[in-house]
């Protein structure tokens, strides 16, 4: 066995009100989710631990962890599709709350508090973790059958998502907003993890080099631990192409949502991402970068409110 690894006792770089930022506590973990169980051993350092490698394991994880922490009974997505790190998506909606918040005294909660996550996938994984923690309703967007049919047996099977996520299938793959906002409606916030790269064989190679690192030695295959499609992973010109193209259609609905927000994996995106915006006449833009192990990760915010339409949107709906 390798010498034991110091370990701090939280993890500085997790957002203050994030309930990850402590060691996973495996005995209370497998207590909620007693399969969980059969995953857990001793790593090289005698510490508790799952293998990361085997996606059965990050499955069985991550139930415990939406068991545990966020009250869901009922999680199960289909095989080969993203089992999404829930550390890293808390964080997300934790800063997105901080954003809604501004430079008042509260963050606004409650199912009056409305989201548009472009792109739900089939965990849900967004809308699960807002609404136990701010008590926010979802629209789940997706243009994936089997992504949107999995999403709705998730909130579906769990009673205290039922009222307060929608899960709607876009039909056409080159809209975001269209087809999924009806007119008038309102929404306070958008997010979305767009597809990062650019071609099947740059996820692949991203992939690889991923589990080199880890494992220290090069892998025959890329075998993604956290599972992913196509249209997850990867898109036509990357993540620049595809927020540039949401920023040009966010535009069409201005006056429909408060924050317009996206993950930008690549830091060289924000550069061409900032022009786009300037171009559009974004009223304001923000960029909120959050820590998350080893890499940082952020995102972008902008809206087309005026400071006033700010205001009155915030006395009228919230």
């Amino acid at each position: 066995m390798h010498k034991k690894k110091p370990h701090p006792k939280v993890k500085s770089e997790l957002h203050p009100r994030s309930q990850h930022r402590e060691r996973y506590n495996f005995d209370a973990l497998i207590k909620s989710s007693p399969e969980l169980g059969a995953f857990v051993a001793p790593n090289k350092y005698g510490d508790d631990s799952v293998d990361f490698f085997n996606p059965k394991a990050v499955l069985a994880l991550n139930k415990a962890l939406l068991k545990h922490h966020y009250g869901v009974e009922f999680w199960e997505i289909p095989e080969h599709y993203l089992c999404p790190p829930i550390p890293g998506r808390a964080d997300y909606i934790h800063n997105i709350a901080d954003l809604l918040k501004g430079d008042r005294e509260e963050i606004p909660k409650g199912s009056h508090i409305k989201g548009l996550d472009i792109g739900v996938g089939a965990s849900c994984i967004y809308p699960i973790i807002g609404n136990h923690e701010y008590g926010w309703s979802f629209i789940g967007s997706d243009t994936n059958e089997t992504a949107i049919i999995s999403a709705k047996q998730i909130e579906q099977r769990n009673s205290n998502l039922k009222s307060n996520i929608e899960i709607r299938r876009q039909e056409q793959a080159n809209n975001f907003f269209r087809g999924i906002l009806k007119p008038e409606e309102k929404v306070d916030f958008t997010m979305c993890n767009p597809p990062f790269h650019a071609s099947a064989k740059d996820a692949e190679k991203a992939s690889l080099k991923k589990l080199k690192n880890l494992k220290g030695k090069r892998p025959s295959k890329a075998l993604l631990n956290f599972g992913g499609q196509n249209n997850e992973l990867w898109t036509k010109g990357g993540e620049a192409r595809f927020v540039k193209d949401m920023i040009y259609e966010s535009k069409h609905f201005g006056k429909q949502c408060f924050w317009f927000t996206s993950l930008i994996s690549k830091e060289a995106t924000l550069k061409p991402t900032y022009k786009i915006l300037q171009k559009v006449n974004a009223t304001d833009v923000k960029t909120i970068e959050m820590g998350q192990g080893n890499k940082i990760s952020r995102f972008i915010a902008w809206t087309f409110l005026t400071e006033q339409e700010q205001k009155d949107w915030v006395n009228k709906r919230w």
